[in-house]
């Protein structure tokens, strides 16, 4: 099968739109007015697929850089030097978060489970109830494996012990629906090239008012500072340092396109119909999934390596790149497996695509599977 682009199963970069990529092709200067009304509209906008807007008490803060970048300037702009953070971790992402606490030296604790389990409500609370934390800090969708982690239920626990609750939305928000009106939900993190479908290179945080307004210590870095990157916003609509022009106009554009999919209700029902598509297949192919259907989210799965002493994943990965399809490798420490991806500029038909040459690229290896 030749195809004029390649498919990417993955959970970002993704496939975009040939609209969105065409509206990167503007050049805007960074100081001109064109370009700050299209900074005020792309704050808008992500706070709209929120379910929020600014006079509600929340700031949407856009930064260069990767969904990292992000995380890392919540963890060194809001957190204090005698403040105390639990994370909560069942994957790579997590861990990642402990790395970059690590690296600032702030105070925290870890509460690990395995990468296809959910924490204990009880033993959070029972933490928060003992330990005098000031934040909990969580993954939404754990990109690791897809599990979906319960971020309301996890959400109300940080409430009730007068904790602020940093979120990892990275490849949720977008595609799985969050109403931060009703979420306790105090710094939430996200990037433009997941399910809002634009490209890479630009994260945002979005951020209640109340909770930016209480720092009193400064930031642990210059260019990821959040505040001050919103008292910039603030004085003049424009970005402190030079701005990612082309990969805002493509965001605006992304925006744009998931309104008029229906906004976030809508793309969610088209993911969850590539989701369906895909296991069924797989399914049928004899691939089993390494976390269990009630946990798992319709973003990416993890499928475990078939017990086929002919299975090699990077001659399966070759054979499926060089007929257009594009999966991901897994990245767990326990279980050898893969990941394939539902989001981005995706449909039903492309699922069934990937299957059907899935299935070509296993008997041209000579790898049965039971079913």
């Amino acid at each position: 099968m030749q195809r004029s682009h390649k498919l990417l199963f993955t959970p970002g970069p993704l496939n975009t739109s040939p609209t969105v990529r065409q509206a990167m092709l503007e050049d805007m200067g960074s100081r001109d007015e064109q370009f700050i009304q299209l900074i005020a509209s792309v704050r808008d906008g992500i706070l709209g697929v929120g379910g929020v807007h600014q006079s509600d008490g929340f700031e949407a803060i856009p930064l260069q850089g990767s969904g990292t970048y992000a995380i890392e300037s919540v963890l060194t702009t809001a957190i204090g030097p005698e403040d105390r953070q639990l994370i909560l971790v069942n994957g790579a992402y997590g861990r990642r978060i402990v790395d970059i606490s690590a690296c600032h030296r702030l105070n925290y604790e870890v509460y690990e489970v395995p990468e296809n389990c959910l924490h204990d409500a009880s033993r959070i609370e029972a933490l928060l109830k003992d330990s005098r934390f000031d934040f909990l800090t969580a993954v939404h969708c754990e990109t690791t494996t897809g599990i979906l982690n319960p971020i309301s239920q996890w959400g109300s626990l940080a409430r009730q012990h007068g904790c602020k609750f940093i979120v990892d939305a990275m490849s949720s928000f977008g595609g799985v629906s969050i109403n931060l009106a009703i979420e306790p939900i105090d710094y939430l993190i996200s990037s433009a090239n997941k399910c809002l479908q634009g490209v890479p290179g630009l994260a945002f945080v979005i951020a209640r008012r109340d909770a930016l307004m209480s720092i009193r210590h400064p930031a642990r870095t210059i260019s990821l500072d959040i505040l001050q990157q919103l008292r910039g916003f603030e004085k003049n609509g424009q970005f402190r340092f030079t701005p990612p022009t082309h990969l805002m106009c493509a965001l605006q554009q992304a925006l744009n396109e998931l309104e008029k999919e229906g906004g976030v209700t809508q793309r969610a029902s088209r993911y969850m119909q590539n989701h369906e598509v895909l296991c069924d297949g797989m399914s049928r192919l004899g691939f089993r999934q390494y976390v269990p259907s009630e946990l798992q989210s319709h973003i990416i799965t993890a499928f475990l390596y078939p017990e086929n002493p002919r299975f090699a994943f990077e001659d399966f990965y070759r054979r499926l790149s060089a007929r257009g399809m594009v999966i991901y490798p897994g990245k767990l420490t326990q279980v050898d497996c893969f990941r394939i991806g539902c989001i981005g500029h995706l449909f039903p038909d492309d699922m069934r695509d990937l299957l059907g040459v899935i299935e070509a690229v296993l008997k041209e290896m000579h790898v049965k599977i039971p079913v």
